[in-house]
């Protein structure tokens, strides 16, 4: 700890900074919920990018989400967007600025909130001027193997800040997940069929698994437990996953680019089973409560994977994994993930559905 060990009074006006990818706004929900039972009566608002925006729209801990664009401005559009981003800012009054992430931006955003007690993660990148924006800084012990969530949520510990919910929630708005049963009937998927999602494409080539392996693993799920799949992903990913879906023929459909963010948590939440990369979607599924499986390569599972029985996480056991490295030497080729064969991940999927009573199929 550098600087203040605990917040002092009782803030009115909490300025919550996230500005990690999708699947990162999902593992800080742990603490948003401890923020929020901390201080019950404060109004909180929190900045996301706006590719996770629409995410947080039901969470009932959040009273104001705040969205920063990644697209690309031009000058005067850029100046009129932070000069607004910034009044807008000042106007919350706030009084405590919490930023979860290490970057320069989030530092800035917090300093110039213009809150008295800025509390932040200190960043040992060379950048550390950045650490100068904070009143407060929590190091973060790196001899400790910790999930993301649970490293978060030290972090908040280290000033009070606490909840008994240590796994992400997502709360799923109702009237979302009508639009979702009525999108399953206008793609005739048959009522009294069980769902399984799956994901098979990331950001990042060297975490994906196979389309043929993909492909096998979809028949057998169709064969042997009698389940319609689903194929999700990003517009951009429409067409590869029609190649999947078109070599899977009746029961499996393409839901690539069909849903916003925010919908495919409805999605995510109407169906019985995830199957996926290490993404965004293996951790929404989780956090709305969706048993789910896991393909892991060179990252580390104790720190990204679901937490809990009703979760699996499968993967190629080789003593150079976890790397975290972007394939192997960095290649977008990952060998760990390129040698786990079709038949090791159904034989553990059929385990994992039979000794877990909590899941059916």
């Amino acid at each position: 700890m550098i600087g203040k060990r605990k917040i002092t009074g009782s803030p009115h006006s909490i300025l919550l900074i996230q500005l990690g990818d999708i699947g990162d706004v999902v593992l800080s929900l742990p603490c948003i919920r401890a923020v929020r039972e901390t201080y019950p009566h404060a109004r909180i608002a929190v900045v996301v990018w706006d590719k996770a925006s629409s995410l947080l729209e039901d969470c009932p801990w959040l009273d104001q989400v705040i969205v920063v664009t990644k697209r690309s401005l031009s000058l005067r559009e850029a100046l009129r967007f932070h000069t607004d981003f910034f009044r807008n800012l000042r106007s919350l009054h706030c009084d405590l600025a919490i930023d979860f992430r290490t970057g320069t931006r989030g530092a800035i955003m917090a300093f110039l909130s213009g809150a008295s007690q800025r509390i932040g993660l200190y960043a040992d990148d060379g950048k550390l001027w950045r650490n100068r924006l904070f009143t407060s800084l929590w190091m973060r012990d790196y001899t400790l193997d910790l999930h993301v969530a649970n490293y978060l949520l030290g972090f908040c510990e280290a000033f009070g800040i606490m909840t008994e919910q240590k796994t992400p929630e997502l709360v799923v708005a109702a009237d979302k997940q009508e639009k979702i049963r009525i999108l399953f009937t206008r793609e005739a998927i048959p009522q009294n069929k069980k769902i399984v999602v799956l994901q098979p494409f990331s950001l990042w080539g060297y975490k994906e698994w196979g389309k043929e392996k993909y492909i096998s693993l979809i028949l057998w799920l169709m064969a042997e437990y009698k389940v319609a799949v689903i194929v999700t992903g990003s517009a951009a990913e429409k067409n590869r996953a029609e190649e999947i879906v078109n070599n899977c023929g009746t029961g499996c459909y393409n839901f690539a680019g069909k849903t916003s963010i925010a919908m495919y948590a409805a999605l995510l939440q109407e169906c019985q089973f995830f199957i996926g990369v290490d993404s965004a979607g293996l951790h929404i599924a989780a956090a709305v409560g969706t048993p789910t499986v896991g393909i892991f390569g060179p990252s580390s599972p104790v720190s990204w994977a679901p937490m809990g029985k009703q979760h699996l996480v499968i993967r190629k056991e080789m003593p150079c994994v976890p790397c975290w490295q972007k394939g192997c030497n960095n290649s977008e080729k990952s060998r760990c993930l390129d040698e786990l064969t079709q038949g090791k991940v159904k034989e553990m999927i059929t385990v994992h559905l039979r000794n877990n009573y909590e899941i059916t199929l």
